[in-house]
């Protein structure tokens, strides 16, 4: 990401906080420009040149009375939405496009040995991401603003693979879902570390439409499995791969974002982002 473009998102980050932060307060597009040191009319043309939509419906979109109207509106019919392959909108195409593959036991088991990993480091419109792929798909995908921190993490979760600093094709294909040039994505596919309940609930998200939101409950339940909420937020925050498994469709009941791994402010600009684009193309 250029200099010019990790400001813009930093400022972008910075005013979603203050908004979440004061919404109560209702604050103004002047009140929020000056938190980020612009002038209205830049904060005004930056935000909607990012967020498709100005700040005041912006925040309508990541409002805990917004979240809770498409909940209800998901409501009966999430696990009809859940298998619908009919779905209209560029934007939501990813759903049917990205198919998980678990490693083997024995590749589970010893941490990645004798499994080729390549790695690389991409912007996004939600800051700077390390992104990693063996040759049957993405094995991570993490936000990462300190690129070295990042790569600790990324070797943490495969100490005894072979990892190697190249861009590859698997790679540029996942990456196009931030640009949704989907005349040129082919079929994405992720190669995951984790247990099979873990794959489980990977795969529930994976059927979340973009710009809707589910809860901890309603994913439980997409996976027979009703009583284990808890367990399932568990296996959301383990969540391997950034964007692509959209665990940033999953909140609270109540309306709340609840808890991000790579923070909630993120997370709120993620919903907005794709509520707005959703509601554009629709």
């Amino acid at each position: 990401m250029s200099t010019q473009e990790n400001i813009n998102y930093t400022r972008i980050a910075e005013a979603i906080e203050y908004i979440n932060t004061y919404f109560k307060e209702q604050p103004d597009l002047d009140e929020v420009a000056a938190h980020v040191h612009v002038s209205p009319f830049h904060f005004q043309r930056l935000f909607t040149d990012w967020a498709g939509v100005s700040p005041k419906k912006f925040l309508q979109y990541i409002s805990v009375k917004h979240a809770k109207q498409v909940l209800k509106n998901n409501g009966s019919t999430l696990m009809d939405a859940a298998f619908e392959t009919g779905l209209s909108g560029t934007g939501r195409l990813h759903d049917l496009f990205i198919k998980i593959e678990g490693m083997t036991p024995g590749e589970y088991k010893n941490g990645g040995e004798n499994i080729a990993i390549n790695y690389s480091y991409a912007e996004s419109p939600f800051g700077n991401i390390l992104v990693a792929s063996t040759g049957k798909g993405i094995c991570h995908m993490a936000f990462a603003e300190d690129e070295q921190a990042a790569l600790t993490v990324l070797k943490s979760q495969f100490p005894n693979a072979q990892l190697r600093q190249m861009t590859d094709l698997i790679q540029q294909n996942a990456l196009y879902i931030f640009t949704h040039d989907w005349s040129k994505i082919n079929q994405v596919k992720l190669h995951l570390k984790g247990t099979d309940f873990q794959l489980k609930v990977w795969e529930a998200l994976l059927k979340i439409p973009a710009g809707q939101l589910s809860t901890y409950g309603n994913v439980a339940a997409i996976i027979d499995k009703p009583k284990a909420s808890r367990a399932v937020g568990t296996a959301i925050g383990s969540n391997p791969v950034a964007f692509l498994i959209p665990c940033h469709r999953v909140i609270q009941s109540t309306g709340l974002t609840g808890g991000y791994m790579w923070g909630s402010t993120r997370k709120s600009a993620i919903i907005g982002w794709e509520a707005a684009r959703t509601l554009q193309e629709n």
